[in-house]
C-alpha cells in the first residue's frame, strides 16, 4: 500500500485524516544463551542493532520479544520469536494478526547459506531452500509470497555437518566483518518501511 493518507467526512465537511502504516520485522533466531552470536541467529543480532541505534527496547510478550518505533510516519513493530527457529512461522502470524498487518508490509530477516558472508539480498518471494524457519513461516502462512532479508553466512562446512555450521559461532575473522553488514541490513530495513521493497531492492540488491 502506498498512499499513507486518505479523506474522510465528518459532520459534511472534508477533513484529512493520516493512516498510520505498520510494518512487522521478524529477525529470527534461537533463544538462549547457547545460540548466542551463533550464525543462525543473525536476525536477532540485526534487530538487536536497529533498537540498540533508535534506543528503544524489547519487552517479552506472547510469542516474542517486542519492540516498536517510528521512522518517516511509519510505526515499525520488531520481534524476535521465542518459539525457536522451527516454529517461527506461529511467532509471524500470530503478531501480524494481533496488529492487522498484511503480509506485504512484513519483513523477515534470516541467515542463507547460499549467499557468501557480505552478500545481503532482498526477496518479495522465494523457497524456503531446506531453512526450517522459512518453512514454518511458509507452512504458517500457506504461501511463499512473504518479503524476506537474506543475510548471507556462507557454507563453508564439510558434507553433513550443515546444522553444526550453522548453530556455531562466527568465526573472529567473519566477526570483524559483521558491522557494517549488519548496518547495512537495518539500512534496508528501514528502506523496506520507507519506500517500499521494489525500490529497495534495485537500490540495495545491485
Amino acid at each position: 500500500m502506498d498512499r499513507i493518507f486518505l479523506f474522510i467526512f465528518v459532520d459534511e465537511q472534508h477533513q484529512l485524516a493520516y493512516v498510520i502504516m505498520k510494518y512487522l520485522i521478524a529477525g529470527l533466531g534461537n533463544i538462549g544463551l547457547e545460540y548466542e552470536t551463533t550464525r543462525h541467529n543473525i536476525g536477532f543480532m540485526v534487530l538487536d542493532h536497529l533498537a540498540k541505534e533508535e534506543k528503544i527496547t524489547f519487552a517479552l510478550e506472547r510469542h516474542a520479544h517486542h519492540a516498536e518505533l517510528r521512522h518517516k510516519g511509519r510505526v515499525i513493530h520488531l520481534i524476535k520469536p521465542t518459539t525457536y527457529m522451527n516454529l517461527s512461522g506461529k511467532a509471524l502470524k500470530y503478531w501480524m494478526q494481533q496488529l492487522s498487518i498484511s503480509v506485504e508490509n512484513t519483513l523477515t530477516i534470516t541467515d542463507d547459506i547460499a549467499l557468501p558472508l557480505g552478500k545481503i539480498r532482498m526477496k518479495a518471494k522465494g523457497s524456503s531452500a531446506g531453512h526450517n524457519g522459512l518453512k514454518s513461516i511458509e507452512d504458517m502462512l500457506g504461501t511463499q509470497s512473504y518479503p524476506r532479508l537474506r543475510f548471507g553466512i556462507g557454507d563453508n562446512f564439510p558434507k553433513g555437518r550443515q546444522v553444526d555450521y550453522v548453530l556455531g559461532r562466527f568465526t573472529e575473522p567473519e566477526w570483524r566483518e559483521l558491522p557494517p553488514l549488519i548496518e547495512k541490513s537495518c539500512e534496508m530495513v528501514r528502506s523496506f518501511c520507507a519506500i517500499g521493497i521494489e525500490r529497495t531492492m534495485n537500490y540495495f540488491n545491485s
